[in-house]
């Protein structure tokens, strides 16, 4: 098993203000409320305004960590942001962060992992806490994915929406909080999601420019098929059985896609935390969403086991099993 000397020590969120319900997406492309929820199970997601970019949502989440646990980041000395959408190519949306925020000396580095982002960023924190180099690290999950939505593509709007999560890692001589971690990659899969940048084309096939392209009946195969053997052998890796697991929290990707992984096992849907019903898809905001839900429902408590399952573009996976200490 994992000998991680950190833990988490707090959480914050933040989803802007904008709704986007499902009543407004048949407005906009040929769907319908019953088409959505009987195909992705979500019935809102929350859109940034204009002027609003990856780093505020962001900051806000961390705002709201301090506000409800009292705790500061002025003496973190990294920040990680997982986040495919990013204002700049550089400087990053870490070190824009820290800049708001005003913490004098840390250092500051984006994850490009898409919906796996955030476990990864926090097995980086992990590791970066438990060799010794850094003691307290702010990890952020963000997205602007509506700022890279197509609004004509009627098969990917009604998936996407904006949010961020981020959580305090510190080190702990006596506590781990992390108790094992995994993660790969099927890069070959990368055509079935993406976003173009300098290239447009990949592996010699010409790509759509411009906004996020998807291959969704690809990715939910995919998916399937990975991720339930992906989590029984993180649960080997640990040592531990499905009984030993309180909440299962893979990334809110789709609601019919989180049950039919569920259905292959190990955990079974009743123990599975998602923000996806009124967040949608939010890429590596998605977990600590769901985490924060859960929490503000009762249903996390201090001493649960929580198994974190991030997987999307690249295609990418990143699996942690925590216990969650606050």
């Amino acid at each position: 098993m994992n000998q991680s000397k950190s833990k988490i020590t707090a959480i914050g969120t933040y989803v802007p203000d904008r709704v986007l319900s499902n009543a407004d997406l048949e407005k906009m492309v040929d769907t319908s409320d019953e088409w959505i929820i009987q195909r992705t199970g979500m019935r809102e997601r929350r859109i940034a305004a204009e002027d609003q970019f990856v780093s505020d949502l962001a900051i806000k989440a961390v705002e709201d960590m301090v506000n409800r646990y009292g705790v500061t980041v002025k003496d973190a000395d990294m920040i990680l942001v997982a986040t495919s959408t990013p204002e700049y190519s550089f400087p990053s949306t870490a070190s824009r962060v820290q800049s708001k925020l005003g913490i004098v000396s840390t250092g500051a580095l984006d994850v490009n992992a898409a919906c796996a982002g955030f476990v990864y960023a926090l097995q980086m924190a992990d590791g970066l806490i438990s060799g010794g180099a850094y003691s307290k690290i702010l990890v952020i999950g963000a997205e602007t994915l509506s700022k890279i939505t197509d609004y004509t593509d009627r098969t990917t709007c009604v998936l996407f929406g904006d949010g961020a999560g981020a959580v305090l890692l510190e080190a702990d001589e006596n506590r781990p909080g992390i108790l094992a971690s995994t993660s790969g990659t099927f890069g070959e899969g990368g055509i079935h999601l993406y976003k173009t940048a300098l290239s447009e084309k990949m592996d010699g096939e010409e790509l759509k420019s411009g906004c996020l392209v998807q291959n969704g009946r690809e990715i939910y195969k995919w998916a399937v098929r990975n991720i339930p053997d992906g989590v029984r052998e993180l649960l080997d890796k640990g040592g531990m059985s499905p009984e030993d697991i309180d909440w299962f929290v893979p990334h809110s990707a789709n609601l019919r896609m989180i049950e039919a992984i569920c259905e292959r096992g190990p955990i079974p849907l009743d123990r599975t935390l998602t923000s996806v019903e009124y967040r949608g898809n939010t890429s590596a905001a998605s977990i600590p969403l769901a985490l924060q839900l859960a929490i503000d429902e009762g249903r996390l408590k201090s001493g649960d086991n929580a198994l974190l399952y991030g997987f999307g573009g690249g295609m990418t996976f990143a699996g942690s099993i925590i216990r969650w200490m606050i």
